[in-house]
Order: C-alpha cells, then structure tokens, then sequence
C-alpha cells in the first residue's frame, strides 16, 4: 500500500491547490520557442484536467531550464500550450510569490488555472534542502498560507530536494499527482515485486549508471538476468577479459569508462551467467555493416551495434520473461545500417507477454520510431529520477511526499 496520498483523498472543489509539474521542455535556442510539448501535455491531460474539472483554484509551478543556459525562459508560452490543450481559460502572472502572484490566486474562481513564472528565476529554488528547511523560505512562507492542498505531479524532478518539490509537504496536506502516481506504482511493480523471471536489458552510453543498477537488482534479486548492449555491452565484455581492439578500447578510455572495468568485473565473478553481454558484433567497414563473432576480435574497425546472434540469444530470454526494464539502445539506432539490435530486441519485448517497463530519451525515441509505443507496459518519461529510483536510491520529493503533514500549519 502506497505510504503518499493521492488526489482521491482529498475533496478538491473551491479549494486553492498548488501544483509542482515538470513542463521542461526542449526549447529552441535562437528563438527561445517550445519545440515539444509532450511534457505539458502529459500533466494537462491527466492531472490538470481532473482539478480544473472538479472545481480547484489550480495554482501551476513549474521550471523550465537553468538560469545562464540556453533553454532558459520564462513560462508564459508554457500558459498559451496549455490552455490550447486544455481548450480552456489558462492565467499566466509574471511573478512567483511577490505582490502580483498572490493578487493572482486569490482571483482565481472555482474551476480556472494559473500558471506562474519559472520558479528558477528564484535564486533558492535550487538549493538542496530538507522539506522543513525548505519551508521557512520566502517560496513557501508566501505561498503556502494562500493554499488548501500540495500535489507533487513532477517524478521527473523527484531525485532533486529542490524548495518547491520539498518545501510545502512540511506545512500543508500534500498529494501525488496522477502522474506521480503513475510513475511510482509502474516502477514499483518493475522494482519491488517483479514478476519472475525479471529482464533488465541495459544499453545505451550510460556505463556508470548501468553498473549501479545491475549491481542494485542483482544483488537484491530483483532481477534474474542483465542483458546488456550498446557502448555498456561493450565495457562488460571488455571487463571479461576481451580485447575490443586498439580504436574500441581507446575510445572507452575518452569517455572516460575503463575505470568502471574492475567494478564491472566483480560483478561478473559474483553473478556469472545471470550478467549477459554479446556474443557478435555488427562493425562499420566501409560505412556498411559487417558482422563478426567475438572469438574474431581484436579488431579495427568501429563497433556499432550487437550482432543478429546477440539479438537471437537476448530474445529468447526476453521470451521467458515475465517483467523486463529496458533502458538504452543496442547500438547507434539513429543510422539505419546499425539499428538491426536496437529494432530486434525492443520488439522481443513489444511481443512479450511481460510487463515491461522503459525508460531514457534515446529508449523512447527509438520505441516511438519503431511504432512499438502501445506494445509497451509503462514508458517513463523520467531521466535522472528513474535511474536513481531502479539504483535503489530515496528519492526527496517521494519521501517528502511520505512524511507529508495530514494538518495545515500555516
């Protein structure tokens, strides 16, 4: 049983509620324009919608990038994407918690929604604190007295302690919002009690991350088997004594992962064949694709993806399985010549029966290419939140969420 509560806890009309969404967007640099609203839309059609259509006051915070760099901005463009998704009134205030913003809530009549300015423009939003700490800053001391009810809707920022992830839960009755909620009971299911046996496929460049989280399921027997592809698949094999050759190994070593080699190798000596790597790789000659068997290696040319018989030995555990997690590609799916192990194991997973669970950009961008998106369980779109949450690790909104006051204090 969840320990957070939830917006079916709470009778919400004519009741001011503050809202912490993550609309962090992909922002044009030059133009400073929204390029993708995929983010605002999840939060508007979910739990948006639901507040505005069970009568709240709906007070929007929210960040969009980081003081000083390129996808910084303000949220007024972010207010005029969700009212045309919404097809409804969206109030946009130029201010977070001065004068103007708290002349703004308390206009608000049942049913409307105010959006207001990226709460980075605060200079404290992004210190690190514990909710109690976090609640005697100007943000939630000018806030929270105006407000009946906290949801925290951003897992996507949930591994930080920022002020407004953190703060309210100390002084007001707080709740997950829907997709919150979605997101800690589809990881649960994929982290706390798998169904058995559990598949983590992990590919991608993120060695480090990969590492860390084998090193949690294995070690916790959340998981049976770790299938592992892409640069990490890479580092693995070359943790099992392989040599990938002079041009392979050099650039592990720029990207700065063989110092991962020794941490990776006590992992294959304690888990053995529960920790999958390749057994072929597809390499770049001529800028086409050539397979080899990796008795063939050292070699010279550039590996680029998993080899057909990899993608054969992984699909017939994937086969078996009855949860899977999968986060990052094969190999260098963005060109077509080396897609063929990204394409092939994702859809061993699209037509399993399992629940499976993905995560990542490069993970969703190549399910979104392949047409797979409605063959998978829960496609998460949390970065850093999600690694963090499958490396066991707490993370501050939800366990703020946990802790959350039951009484208003303010």
């Amino acid at each position: 049983m969840a320990k957070y509560k939830t917006l079916d806890d709470f009778d919400v009309k004519n009741k001011v509620v503050l809202v912490r969404v993550d609309f962090n967007s992909e922002i044009d640099p030059e133009t400073k324009n929204v390029t993708s609203d995929v983010r605002i839309k999840a939060h508007a059609e979910s739990t948006l919608k639901e507040l505005a259509e069970k009568g709240a006051k709906t007070v929007v915070l929210a960040h969009q990038g980081r003081k000083g760099d390129p996808d910084y901005t303000s949220l007024k463009q972010h207010a005029e994407i969700l009212q045309k998704i919404l097809k409804c009134p969206v109030k946009y205030v130029d201010d977070l918690f001065g004068e103007k913003a708290k002349a703004a809530i308390k206009d608000l009549k049942s049913g409307e929604i105010l959006v207001l300015e990226n709460v980075r423009s605060w200079d404290k939003e992004t210190k690190s604190m514990t909710p109690e700490e976090a609640s005697k800053t100007e943000l939630i001391q000018n806030l929270a007295p105006l407000a009946d009810l906290f949801v925290n809707d951003a897992f996507a920022a949930a591994h930080r302690g920022h002020v407004s992830m953190v703060g309210f839960t100390a002084v007001l009755p707080s709740a997950a919002g829907r997709i919150m909620e979605r997101e800690l009971k589809s990881l649960s299911k994929a982290l706390e009690k798998p169904e058995k046996p559990s598949v983590y496929v992990m590919g991608g460049a993120k060695a480090d991350d990969s590492l860390e989280i084998s090193k949690y399921v294995l070690g916790n027997g959340i998981a049976d088997y770790v299938l592992t592809g892409g640069v990490t698949g890479q580092l693995f094999l070359a943790a099992k004594g392989s040599d990938l050759g002079k041009g392979n190994m050099s650039f592990l070593a720029k990207k700065e992962l063989t110092g991962l080699i020794p941490g990776i190798k006590a992992l294959i000596d304690q888990f053995g064949e529960k920790v999958v790597v390749p057994i072929d790789f597809a390499l770049e000659v001529n800028g086409k694709r050539t397979e080899i068997s990796i008795n063939k290696l050292p070699t010279e040319n550039s590996i680029m993806d998993i080899g057909s018989k990899t993608v054969e030995k992984y699909s017939r555990i994937i086969a078996t399985a009855k949860s899977i997690v999968v986060s990052g590609p094969m190999g260098v799916y963005e060109n077509k010549e080396f897609n063929q192990g990204t394409k092939g194991v994702f859809e061993a997973i699209a037509n399993s029966k399992a629940f499976s669970l993905a995560g990542g950009g490069n993970t969703i961008a190549a399910i979104q290419e392949y047409g797979l998106t409605k063959k998978i369980s829960y496609i998460s779109t949390a970065g850093g939140a999600l690694i963090e949450f499958l490396m066991g690790k707490k993370l501050p909104g939800v366990v703020a969420l946990e802790n959350a006051v039951t009484t208003k204090k303010i």
